[in-house]
């Protein structure tokens, strides 16, 4: 993801064998701790695989406690997944700013990713994969 800029004219890529990307429904209960909270608890996590980057696990929102999360300013924009919008998780304090990204209007090659949302592993406590 790149910092958004100013202007509106956006770039729009689909996704092919030069940046492929993969969404799949992953089997395992996956669960996301800050500070010992648990924020996050699903078993209906997409994993998503973009080219080179390490997959990434989208939960469902309904699976997400959004009281914990407080939406910040900051934006990034993906030629291929659209416009982001980012929170920050406060129990987690400043490491967990902007901890958690989301596009709520994905272009249509990522439209399963609709109305989930990610976590980056640096700025949480875990993300863990669980057999269930």
């Amino acid at each position: 993801m790149t910092q958004a800029p100013s202007s509106t004219a956006r770039t729009i890529k689909v996704p092919g064998p030069d940046h492929p990307i993969t969404i799949e429904r992953n089997s395992q209960r996956v669960v996301v701790r800050v500070a010992g909270c648990v924020v996050a608890d699903t078993l209906n996590a997409l994993t998503l695989k973009e080219a080179s980057y390490a997959a990434v696990q989208y939960i469902p929102r309904q699976d997400v406690d959004m009281t914990l999360l407080e939406r910040t300013n900051h934006a990034t924009y993906c030629p291929y997944k659209g416009e982001c919008a980012y929170f920050s998780v406060p129990v987690g304090g400043e490491h967990a700013a902007n901890a958690v990204w989301t596009y709520e209007h994905p272009y249509d090659a990522v439209a399963r990713i609709k109305d989930h949302v990610a976590f980056y592993p640096d700025r949480v406590e875990a993300i863990e994969e669980l057999d269930h």
